[in-house]
C-alpha cells in the first residue's frame, strides 16, 4: 500500500475513501500487524491531497473504526458495498460540512444528514455509476467522476433517449430505512466498542418525518401470465434456433424463474461457485439445489420437476450426464469461450436481456402492445418474483419462504395478492357514466 498513489481531484468535491472489499481485507491486516495511525493518517492524506478539504486531525480513528466495521462483513459482497455507501457518505459529510468526527454526532447531526442525503449538493450527485479507484499505469488512483449519489432513469426511458438529470435525483424511502438501519447497527458497535456511549440514531423519536407511509400491501414487481409466456417461449425458441449460444439463456431463465434464484447466485464469485454437484438428492429420493444467497446464508431448494428436465436438457447440451454426481465440478453456467464459470452478474443480465428485448418484439407482433411496453421496464430480478408470486398461490408459504431464503413469513407475505385481485375485480363492478 505504501506504494499507492493517489491522484488529486477537482476542488471541494467528495472523494472516495473506501476502495473494494479485497483492498479493506489487505488495510485491515496492514493495520493489525503496523502503526494504524501512521498507515491509515499517510492514506488519508493521500485521498485528500489537492481536493480542497481536508479531514480531523485524528481522523484516522473515524476511519479505522468503519474499517473495522467493514472488515466484519467481509463474508457477503452485497452486505459490504451497502454498509461501505453509507458509511462513506456519513464520513464524508461529517469531516467536510460538519467539520467534526462521527464520534461526536448527536440525533440533531444525523437528522441532518437524512436531509442532506434527501438532498445533495449537486457536486455530490453522479449520473452514472462508476469505480471508486481506478488504475492508470499500474497505479491505483481515484477516479475523478466518482460521486457519493448517483441520479438514474428507467431502462425504458434510457432506451427512449433519456438521459439522467441531476437535479431529478431522489432518495426512495427504502433507501432511508437502509440509512437508519446502517448507521443504527453501526454506532451500535462503537458503542460495543466503547468509542461512544450513545447511539444518536436511536434518540431520533419521529423516523416517520423522513419515511413516506405505504399502505399495507406493498407492489410486487413481476411479469404478467402473458409477459412470462412471451418470454419462456421465446427462450425456447432462441434455444432452438442457436442452441450454442441460447441453450444456456433457457436454462438461466428456468433457474431464475423456478427457482427465484437472485442473479447473484448464478455467478461465480469468492464466496461461492455454483457447480453441478450442488443439484442433489436426498434419501427420499427428492431433488433440491443447494446455493448461497444473501448475507452468505447457505439454503437448499426443492426441485420440480419442469426444473430438473430443464437441467437434464442443459447437461446433454453440454455432453454430460442427463444427472449430476455428488462430486461433480463442472461449472453450472460455464463461459462460451474459455473455462470455468461466469463470473460477471453483469454477462448473465445481459443474456436475460436480449431474451427480454425479443419478446417484447414477439408481444409487438401479437397486438399486445401495452404488455409489451409493461415488458420493457423489466429487469431480471423480476424473474424471481414471478415464480415466487406463482407458486405461493398453489405452494404452502412456508415451503416457498424457505425456498426464497426469505428471513421472515412476513416477506413472503407480501406476494400474496388474493386481496389485491377482489379490490381490482370490484373496482370494475363501480357504475360507469358516460363520457361528457
Amino acid at each position: 500500500m505504501d506504494k499507492t498513489k493517489i491522484a488529486t481531484t477537482d476542488k471541494n468535491f467528495p472523494i472516495p475513501l473506501f476502495d473494494t472489499l479485497d483492498f479493506i481485507q489487505e488495510q485491515f491486516k496492514e493495520c493489525q500487524k503496523g502503526n494504524p495511525k501512521d498507515i491509515l493518517t499517510s492514506w488519508l492524506n493521500q485521498c485528500f491531497k489537492d481536493s480542497g478539504v481536508s479531514f480531523p486531525v485524528n481522523g484516522y480513528i473515524d476511519y479505522l473504526h468503519i474499517l473495522n466495521f467493514l472488515y466484519s462483513y467481509r463474508g457477503s459482497q452485497d452486505t459490504f458495498n451497502a454498509y461501505r455507501r453509507e458509511l462513506e457518505r456519513l464520513v464524508q459529510w461529517s469531516w467536510m460540512i460538519q467539520k467534526k468526527s462521527i464520534l461526536e454526532l448527536k440525533r440533531f447531526d444525523i437528522e441532518a444528514f437524512i436531509e442532506f442525503c434527501q438532498k445533495p449538493e449537486k457536486n455530490w450527485i453522479g449520473i452514472k455509476t462508476v469505480s471508486r479507484f481506478i488504475n492508470e499505469m499500474g497505479v491505483r488512483t481515484v477516479n475523478k467522476e466518482w460521486r457519493p449519489f448517483i441520479v438514474k432513469v428507467s431502462k425504458k426511458s434510457f432506451k427512449k433517449g433519456d438521459l439522467p438529470v441531476i437535479e431529478k435525483f431522489e432518495l426512495s424511502s427504502e433507501g432511508i430505512k437502509q440509512i437508519f438501519a446502517i448507521l443504527g447497527s453501526f454506532y451500535n458497535y462503537l458503542i460495543q466498542e466503547e468509542a461512544t456511549e450513545i447511539n444518536p440514531v436511536l434518540q431520533i423519536r419521529q423516523k416517520s418525518k423522513f419515511i413516506r407511509k405505504q399502505q399495507k400491501v406493498i407492489t410486487i414487481r413481476r411479469l404478467s401470465a402473458i409477459q412470462w409466456d412471451a418470454v419462456i417461449e421465446t427462450a425456447f425458441v432462441m434455444a432452438a434456433e442457436n442452441p450454442i449460444l441460447h441453450e444456456r439463456t433457457l436454462f438461466i431463465i428456468n433457474a431464475l424463474y423456478r427457482m427465484y434464484l437472485r442473479i447473484s447466485e448464478l455467478a461465480a464469485s469468492k464466496r461461492w461457485t455454483p457447480m453441478m454437484r450442488d443439484f442433489f438428492r436426498d434419501s427420499n429420493g427428492d431433488w433440491w439445489f443447494k446455493t448461497v444467497g444473501k448475507g452468505n446464508k447457505l439454503r437448499q431448494v426443492a426441485i420440480d420437476p419442469e426444473m430438473f428436465a430443464a437441467l437434464k436438457r442443459w447437461r446433454i447440451f453440454l455432453g454430460l450426464s442427463p444427472i449430476p454426481s455428488i462430486d461433480e465440478l463442472t461449472p453450472l453456467i460455464p463461459k462460451n469461450k474459455g473455462k470455468g464459470a461466469i463470473e460477471s452478474t453483469r454477462a448473465i443480465r445481459n443474456i436475460v436481456q436480449e431474451c427480454f428485448d425479443k419478446a417484447v418484439e414477439k408481444l409487438i407482433q401479437e397486438n399486445k402492445n401495452e404488455e409489451a411496453e409493461m415488458l420493457r421496464s423489466v429487469t431480471v430480478h423480476w424473474l424471481r418474483h414471478t415464480g415466487i408470486s406463482d407458486d405461493v398461490k398453489v405452494r404452502p408459504k412456508e415451503h416457498v419462504r424457505d425456498d426464497a431464503g426469505h428471513s421472515s413469513s412476513a416477506i413472503t407475505d407480501r406476494y400474496i395478492d388474493v386481496e389485491l385481485k377482489e379490490r381490482a375485480a370490484s373496482a370494475k363492478k363501480k357504475r360507469s357514466e358516460p363520457v361528457r
